[in-house]
């Protein structure tokens, strides 16, 4: 079963990641891309490129023409898409081209939710109370959990907390369901406040060994999707491990589990019971912290049990040391509930003097659309300890210049410099428990700071830029006219730069502070403002100016000189909070709403979202049809309040 090409039916980070892995091998790889990825940095790093048609990443057949066009002689499916379809698994193998993952018969088995649930059972491994029957979601009482029964990542999830949200939330689950995996079923379970999302990863060969390589804990989440995972647990003790890992290996080894995979379960915080939830076969998402602490390679693991190999160790020979903690970067917006961002990237780099792995799929100038997941990278720390790793993931992601386009990055620093974190206080409801701040704060000083840099950085690359006068002082003229003077929008504030040139080269800015330029770059300048210094990295893309900071980026929109009026939003106008695709509209022109009600849906990423009235009204426009797509901030319509 030896193979020398590979085929990556997959894109973006994890397209890249397993190319790296598979280079390393002396594995030839191919990659498929639809347009919209026509220039992403997966498409470059491949040996070969396959375009892909209508259908795209969800098209099995095309996938498996491309690797016969390209000689392919394997697929790797990376996670998300066809990872986990068990037709397209078998329809690869039966055209003779190697699968790299389980058998087909194990991805339908646990594939399916409530088959795995059973197996599990008869396996004696503890589940949660569950029905796919509403009406005996009273017997397992409130809160509950609906769930889809094929797929994850949070699509075709909901809590409903009342009866009377039941039926809605069904059937909003199963249409997220059946868009994201093509499979609509759902089931109810009960749903446990105070607990720990904890995932055992595993390791089967084709000769009956399984091993696991210990715990993640992911329960730091938003949407029912993960955004902070670690390894090991702050919660998990040396028993409860290896009870863990015992009952996975138990029902891996009942299902003849080949390739990597992951069995995750939920710990009741408060009694340290754990119960069965699912088994993901395929890579995860967070399995570089795996990697970090068990010096594993999971890529290259599977990869060679795909090859027919023998896992080559036993459980006792493996060892978890240190402490590893991976963040999601996401174009999301933690003050419109965490919903996805597009735009232009106009600054993507990491600090390579910070310590931290970045698993990335964009680079400065990616454009990010609807059309995908809007996760931009995953940055993986690793320390001696618990602190250390969150102290170094924190300072690579404050340290990265990145912006452009609104993200979670300051938010997750915050969350990791929070006192409830660093004490290993992390169970499910930490956000809406925790509360970290969602958006860097800064104060006057600081945000002049940032705008003098930005200001004194443009007139040395325009005087460098003039053909003219460029041999001139900044600012020199042979008449009394007001100093230099430059507006910048930053979200709410509007900041005013004056500033002056002296005789010995340095500056007065807004008639007091003193300002130095030791060394101005096409990239950046080292500056001293106030009696502080730092170099800074500035990006400028059309109006917009990102000075890095050394807390963070700020992105300043330049204001223009003379200020054209703009169009107001309407009294009663309800605007769309994100860009996405009208996929189910509740009302019409003339419809009498409550306070509550849900007037329209959208759909981005494979996600829904409903937008409620907020208050009672009749709805005297309507500026949106089904199917329509929308952008950020559009008029939707707009209620008159009764």
């Amino acid at each position: 079963m030896i193979y020398n090409s590979l085929l990556i039916a997959n894109r973006g980070e994890i397209a890249v990641r397993i190319i790296k892995t598979a280079h390393e091998m002396g594995i030839r790889c191919v990659a498929v891309y639809v347009d919209a990825d026509a220039n992403a940095p997966f498409v470059m790093a491949a040996d070969e490129a396959v375009r892909l048609p209508d259908g795209g990443y969800l098209d099995g057949n095309i996938i498996i023409n491309a690797a016969k066009k390209t000689g392919a002689e394997a697929i790797h499916p990376g996670y998300g898409f066809l990872s986990e379809n068990a037709s397209f698994a078998r329809k690869v193998s039966k055209e003779k081209i190697i699968w790299v993952g389980p058998s087909p018969h194990v991805i339908s088995v646990m594939g399916d939710k409530l088959k795995a649930k059973e197996l599990a059972t008869k396996a004696d491994v503890p589940t949660l109370p569950m029905t796919s029957k509403p009406s005996e979601a009273k017997k397992i009482g409130y809160p509950l959990l609906i769930k889809a029964a094929a797929g994850g990542g949070g699509k075709g999830m909901r809590i409903v907390n009342a009866k009377e949200d039941l039926k809605e939330s069904i059937a909003s689950a199963q249409r997220e369901a059946k868009s994201g995996f093509g499979d609509e079923r759902v089931f109810i379970e009960r749903y446990v406040e105070k607990s720990r999302h904890i995932e055992i990863q595993i390791l089967g060969d084709a000769h009956g060994n399984v091993v696991h390589l210990g715990e993640r804990e992911c329960s730091i989440q938003r949407r029912h999707q993960k955004i902070i995972e670690e390894s090991p647990s702050p919660r998990v003790s040396p028993e409860i491990r290896e009870a863990m890992g015992f009952a996975a290996v138990k029902l891996a080894k009942k299902i003849k589990y080949q390739s990597a995979g992951t069995v995750e379960f939920l710990f009741d915080d408060k009694t340290g019971e754990f119960w069965f939830l699912e088994v993901n076969t395929r890579l995860q998402v967070e399995h570089p912290v795996t990697e970090e602490v068990t010096n594993i390679d999971l890529v290259y693991e599977q990869l060679r049990i795909a090859r027919g190999e023998e896992l080559g160790y036993e459980q006792e020979d493996i060892n978890w040391i240190g402490h590893s903690i991976e963040a999601r970067l996401y174009a999301e917006d933690p003050n419109n509930n965490f919903l996805p961002e597009t735009g232009t990237l106009i600054a993507f780099e990491e600090d390579l003097n910070a310590e931290a792995r970045w698993d990335s799929g964009v680079e400065s100038g990616s454009v990010v659309g609807t059309s995908f997941d809007p996760m931009l990278a995953k940055v993986i720390s690793y320390g001696a300890t618990r602190t250390d790793a969150a102290s170094k993931l924190a300072r690579a992601l404050e340290a990265a210049h990145i912006g452009g386009l609104t993200t979670n990055r300051d938010f997750l620093v915050a969350t990791l410099k929070t006192q409830e974190f660093l004490n290993g206080d992390t169970t499910t409801d930490f956000i809406d428990r925790v509360k970290p701040p969602k958006e860097l704060t800064l104060d006057e000083n600081e945000l002049e700071y940032a705008a003098t840099i930005a200001a004194l950085w443009m007139q040395e690359l325009n005087r460098f830029n003039d053909d003219v006068l460029g041999h001139l002082p900044s600012g020199w003229t042979n008449g009394r006219i007001p100093k230099q003077n430059i507006r910048f929008q930053f979200k709410e504030n509007e900041i005013n730069i004056t500033y002056k040139a002296q005789r010995d080269k340095s500056f007065i800015v807004n008639n007091s502070k003193p300002a130095l330029i030791h060394e101005c770059y096409e990239n950046g300048i080292d500056m001293e403002y106030n009696g502080r210094r730092q170099f800074s990295k500035v990006t400028i893309h059309k109006n917009k100016v990102l000075v890095h900071m050394s807390f963070g980026d700020v992105l300043l929109e330049i204001m223009p000189r003379f200020v054209v009026p703009g169009l107001e939003v309407q009294a009663g106008g309800l605007v769309a909070p994100m860009p996405g695709k009208v996929i189910n509209l509740n009302v019409k022109k003339g419809s009498k709403v409550k306070t509550g009600d849900t007037l329209v849906i959208l759909e981005a990423m494979k996600m829904e979202h409903s937008i409620k009235a907020a208050e009672d009204g009749i709805i005297s426009e309507l500026y949106v049809n089904n199917n329509d797509q929308v952008e950020n901030g559009a008029l939707l319509m707009v209620i008159d309040s009764n």
